[in-house]
């Protein structure tokens, strides 16, 4: 007897989440990410109350050619400011663009190289600076098996006059080191190395350490990494935060390229 064949629907190959995991890690990577980070600073000149910061920084790869992509790196803080007469002034600081060309097809050593902007955005009144800022970006890694190693480097310029607010002439070296041991899962340490060069010497660096974990995976088809990092200041100007624990989640969008 005759029985009609039984059409089977198509499986879902689900994404190896540990190569995902060092996608993300990868700041100049071929994956849009659209990163949450979630700061919460406190102690040192904040003593009890907390100075919360959100970072939207979503990361767009463009492919210009087949030998090179373009990455636009935008980061867009919120932030919630307490004073010292209990008054806490909420909104959205300034604005930053970090952009790399890269090659398409990387080496051992990947690279990448282009101009930084920071715009004088911000609505809260104590992250006001009135500044157009712009400098160079450089960022270099390597992924030797397990790990995703490298540096960021940024330095903001004033281009104009701060009209009597604080000034953006700011450099920033972020190292970072990732051991990733499987089914998503990864240890890290990221720390952003802050300078502000228009500061005394002794009030001019943030130098934090610490580091946390990660986890990549599938939820409901979308790839996404949850995180989780504890820093420490024991070098910062006197009007900073010692501590900061931070909470990431990013949602990640493979690209898919034609052959």
């Amino acid at each position: 007897m005759f029985q009609p064949r039984q059409h089977r629907p198509p499986q879902v190959t689900e994404p190896d989440t540990t190569d995902l995991a060092k996608q993300t890690q990868n700041p100049v990577g071929d994956i849009v990410s659209v990163p949450f980070q979630f700061n919460f600073n406190g102690g040192g000149a904040y003593k009890d109350q907390t100075f919360f910061n959100l970072n939207f920084q979503p990361v767009i790869p463009i492919h210009l050619n087949p030998k090179w992509t373009f990455i636009a790196r935008t980061i867009v803080p919120v932030v919630s400011i307490p004073t010292t007469n209990g008054v806490s002034y909420s909104g959205v600081g300034d604005i930053q663009e970090q952009t790399f060309l890269t090659p398409a097809r990387p080496g051992k050593l990947i690279w990448g190289v282009g101009p930084a902007f920071s715009f004088p955005t911000a609505t809260a009144s104590p992250a006001k600076t009135g500044t157009w800022a712009a400098g160079p970006s450089v960022v270099l890694l390597a992924t030797p098996g397990p790990f995703v190693l490298g540096s960021l480097f940024v330095q903001f310029s004033p281009m104009t006059d701060a009209n009597g607010s604080p000034r953006v002439n700011n450099f920033l070296w972020q190292y970072f080191v990732n051991f990733n041991f499987g089914k998503g899962w990864a240890l890290s340490t990221a720390p952003s190395i802050t300078a502000n060069w228009d500061a005394d010497r002794s009030q001019r660096w943030t130098v934090p350490v610490g580091g946390g974990i990660s986890r990549t995976l599938v939820f409901e088809r979308q790839p996404m990494t949850l995180g989780f990092q504890y820093y420490y200041n024991p070098i910062r100007p006197d009007n900073s935060n010692s501590t900061t624990l931070r909470f990431n989640i990013a949602l990640i969008y493979p690209q898919k390229r034609g052959k």
